[in-house]
């Protein structure tokens, strides 16, 4: 019985990954999916866009193909002017320690589990790329450094 349970979670979590992972656009589909945006950029920006990076002062069609859609919009106004904030949001799952009431688990069995088919860890978001725009160029932008 076991065994069947995990083989239809196993199925059930490879088809909800196959679906994300080919839902997930990048620099490379966007721009081919646009071209004529992408030769309308200049050659430092083509460069730019095709690793995925932005810098000050590029548009907002330039940071669309390098970063693609935003999670979040926000509009403000900074210095007299209105902006537009763009939000990416990332989200980490957490996962608790093995056993928190003790290394061993339950009565002192390594091996159970009560929550392994029940508990669905948390998803956090949090932001991972943030880039505002000030007269429609890019004036700031911040991201989350990946760990070394």
């Amino acid at each position: 019985m076991k065994r069947s349970f995990f083989v239809r979670a196993s199925t059930l979590r490879l088809a909800a990954a196959a679906i994300v992972f080919t839902g997930c656009s990048t620099p490379q589909t966007r721009i081919s999916d646009h071209p004529d945006l992408y030769q309308s950029l200049s050659q430092r920006d083509q460069a730019l866009v095709s690793q995925g990076q932005i810098r000050i002062g590029m548009s907002r069609t330039a940071v669309w193909l390098a970063w693609g859609s935003p999670d979040r919009k926000i509009v403000g106004n900074m210095g007299g002017g209105p902006t537009e904030t763009w939000l990416y949001i990332y989200y980490a799952t957490y996962y608790p320690p093995y056993a928190p009431w003790g290394p061993w688990g339950y009565f002192g069995d390594p091996f159970y589990d009560p929550f392994y088919y029940s508990y669905i860890p948390p998803s956090i978001p949090y932001p991972s790329k943030v880039v505002t725009f000030a007269r429609g160029k890019v004036a700031s932008f911040q991201y989350v450094a990946s760990q070394p």
